[in-house]
């Protein structure tokens, strides 16, 4: 496996993002060791007495990474809760494997495991998962039951190869692979209700040089099971099969105004037992990226719910 890994000189002076950076390494998976460095924050409060004892994995999507978090990260902080935010192998500061072909939605699957649970041993997590990190932390949650205290879903989707996943979804597909150039940062800003600064959209553009680079972004739209053969499907089944017995609380959170999957609670509200009751919310002038568009109010709704199910 053939891995690049972006110069630390694209990060220097990223607006909003003064976090210390945090490494770990895992399995490639490639059958001859080789390993891949994956890069994560990890904030909590600085003073051990205000800690609340809840860890919260906040989880990207394509084509961002942790960057997106840097609005959410602060108020949980000063809440009193931990915040862990990996970038995805193939984003942000993490290793990226040049041929996109080594990108899997397995591979992607047993990464993230790797990272979370046999590397950082998080337990007792509140999931915060948008875009791909739902696709991939849905699984782990499917897969893994134990180590998650409660979830809340942002914009996200669980796809299991049996839906229609519509005209948004194809015109995604199109634009991810004929794009040239590919603009990271333009997608987030179309992807926003608010009109991003260049200094965050060069930020988003930060982990990409060039096209090399790209692989993960380009290959992760053509992973997204669009059909019941498909090669994750049977897997993602499983996995909403045991989302189906879910007891655990379940939050939707999603966006008045995302163009990729709105109204796509509904599905989580009606499948998942933890999902009933709850206090679901839809967030009020936010796109896709509700990051941006509404970040710490992403993180009020975190708090209060962490606060009312503990």
């Amino acid at each position: 496996m053939s891995v690049l890994r972006t110069p630390e000189s694209r990060f220097e002076g990223l607006p909003g993002y003064p976090f210390a950076p945090h490494y770990t390494e895992i399995d490639a998976g490639d059958g001859v060791g080789t390993r891949l460095r994956v890069h994560y924050l990890d904030e909590r409060p600085a003073d051990p007495a205000r800690e609340s004892g809840e860890t919260v994995l906040l989880l990207h999507g394509e084509p961002s990474w942790s960057f997106l978090y840097r609005h959410v990260i602060p108020p949980l902080v000063k809440a009193g809760h931990r915040c862990v935010a990996p970038d995805l192998v193939g984003f942000g500061k993490s290793d990226k494997p040049a041929d996109r072909f080594e990108y899997t939605y397995q591979s992607h699957v047993d990464w993230l495991a790797e990272t979370v649970f046999d590397r950082l041993d998080l337990r007792d997590i509140t999931m915060v998962c948008q875009d791909w990190g739902g696709l991939l932390g849905l699984r782990l949650v499917g897969e893994h039951q134990d180590r998650f205290r409660r979830v809340v879903a942002t914009n996200t989707s669980f796809p299991t190869g049996d839906q229609d996943l519509g005209g948004s979804f194809a015109l995604w597909l199109q634009l991810s692979q004929r794009s040239n150039p590919f603009d990271i940062g333009q997608v987030v800003d179309r992807g926003t209700v608010s009109d991003l600064d260049p200094a965050v959209l060069a930020a988003y553009n930060a982990p990409f040089p060039d096209e090399s680079y790209l692989a993960g972004a380009r290959q992760f739209p053509l992973l997204v099971p669009i059909a019941p053969f498909d090669e994750a499907a049977p897997a993602n089944r499983l996995a909403w099969d045991a989302l189906g017995t879910l007891q655990i609380p379940f939050l939707c959170a999603f966006s008045d105004k995302d163009y990729g999957v709105g109204g796509g609670d509904r599905v989580f509200r009606e499948h998942v037992p933890g999902a009933a009751g709850q206090p679901h919310v839809t967030i009020a002038n936010a796109g896709h990226f509700v990051q941006e568009d509404q970040g710490a109010a992403l993180a009020v709704i975190v708090d209060e719910f962490i606060r009312s199910t503990r």
